[in-house]
């Protein structure tokens, strides 16, 4: 979880020293244009005050003493430009550069803003006197070298604040980087205690977000996992007792019978204990077999349309003799119109296992019902025994549990993981008959 942060701190930082490096580029490359162009504008404002001062009587080709005095108090660099004779008839630099400059560059081309004289270049502004009939043009210079050194003191101060928030969002990236991973570094050290199946030992954590989420269903994974392995040691407990108790039986009547101890009366009764017992033992093998592959997703289903009332049908043809016996009366209330898509033969399996259920621990009547409910199918089975107890009910569907009157536990397990292949829901509850109510729903997508 370390290498994670300083690998988000190094990809925070190098976008960030990559996003600097291009804002100070285009920084750079733009400040020297603003420059000249401000400096232009300060170059054509003074021209025009030095213009307007200036008397047409300075102003001649005959006359240029009073405009050299004026001047003489200006810190300017400037030439006295004419048009029509293409020379300097004035101007405040040294007469090698005036020289150079006229020699470099073409005073007459109005649209080159800069000239160029060794090694040096100067920002232009021109300004032309007034009545223009004169051909005189006032020519206002400053070297690029001084915009340049305002350029680099400008970058230096801005290479300075970027640097300081630089620093400022690196440290930041680091808290921050730090409240997310060490959510996760705890989170790591809570998974390695499932690794050791230490349940009881692991602690929430404190996280925000899609963290906060993560370690929920991190709770909720190690809980269902707790679960799991609970009900595989008491699966494996109770399969012990189950199987042992037919096989000690089945051993002990066989002993008994190679040893003679049985007259001929007991040691028939003895026969049909064993095969009654190999019969019970054969049965829940078989169960168990059957569960076991329901739950690995191992059974094939044969699916096809078939129409939920004679589903019911087959379920009351096969419970009547049992309810015959039990002299109970069988009632149904079904829509007729109401199809399902899947394996019929697997869903009645788990209507049997019910009904048969309801048959053993009801009374006087059972009911099955069938509807459709806005998106879903409902079914329900319900009798008027004496119900399921409450402290029961939240493991009525587990492996080996029973009520009172149950065979081998394993009949409503065998329902709920079959229904469960349906994507449906199975749910036992109190019936208004007075004994227990199963419940079964399934999406409307397996209907018609």
């Amino acid at each position: 979880m370390m290498k994670l942060q300083y690998q988000l701190n190094a990809a925070f930082t190098a976008l960030l020293l990559i996003i600097m490096a291009v804002t100070g580029y285009v920084i750079y490359s733009l400040i020297l244009n603003l420059l000249i162009q401000d400096e232009q504008r300060q170059l054509e404002q003074k021209g025009e005050i030095l213009v307007n001062v200036l008397d047409d009587a300075f102003i001649s080709r005959q006359n240029l003493i009073g405009f050299n005095e004026f001047l003489q108090d200006q810190d300017l660099q400037l030439f006295l430009y004419d048009r029509e004779q293409n020379t300097v008839l004035y101007s405040t630099l040294p007469k090698q550069i005036v020289t150079g400059l006229f020699m470099n560059n073409d005073f007459s081309n109005n649209d080159e803003e800069l000239w160029e004289y060794g090694k040096e270049k100067y920002v232009t502004s021109r300004i032309l006197f007034v009545p223009k009939s004169l051909g005189l043009e006032l020519i206002l210079l400053t070297p690029l070298g001084d915009l340049q050194v305002v350029q680099h003191n400008f970058i230096q101060r801005m290479l300075i604040v970027f640097a300081v928030g630089a620093v400022v969002v690196i440290v930041l990236s680091y808290f921050l980087t730090n409240k997310l991973v060490t959510p996760l570094t705890r989170l790591n050290y809570q998974l390695k205690k499932i690794e050791k199946r230490k349940f009881d030992e692991i602690e929430p954590i404190q996280a925000t977000g899609e963290i906060k989420e993560v370690a929920q269903s991190f709770y909720d994974m190690a809980n269902e996992l707790q679960r799991y392995i609970n009900t595989q040691q008491t699966f494996f407990q109770n399969a012990s007792h189950e199987l042992k108790t037919p096989l000690m039986t089945i051993q002990g009547y066989a002993e008994g019978i190679r040893e003679k101890v049985f007259d001929e009366k007991e040691e028939e009764k003895g026969l049909e204990v064993i095969v009654t017992e190999v019969s019970r033992l054969k049965k829940i093998i078989n169960e168990m077999i059957l569960l076991a592959k329901l739950e690995s997703e191992e059974v094939t289903y044969q699916k096809e349309l078939f129409g939920v009332n004679s589903l019911f049908d087959k379920v009351m043809e096969r419970a009547l003799p049992l309810a015959t016996e039990k002299e109970m009366d069988l009632k149904r209330n079904i829509d007729d119109t109401i199809q399902i898509y899947g394996d019929e033969e697997r869903l009645l399996q788990a209507l049997l296992n019910l009904t048969f259920n309801a048959l053993r621990h009801g009374n006087k009547q059972l009911l099955l019902t069938a509807r459709q409910e806005d998106n879903h199918v409902i079914m329900t089975i319900e009798d008027d025994g004496e119900g399921i107890e409450d402290e029961l009910r939240p493991h009525i569907f587990h492996r080996f549990v029973k009520g009172k009157n149950g065979e081998t536990g394993l009949g409503l397990a065998i329902s709920r993981a079959i229904v469960e292949q349906f994507d449906g829901k199975i749910e036992a509850g109190k019936s208004t008959l007075g004994g227990a109510k199963f419940t079964l729903t399934f999406p409307i997508t397996l209907s018609k």
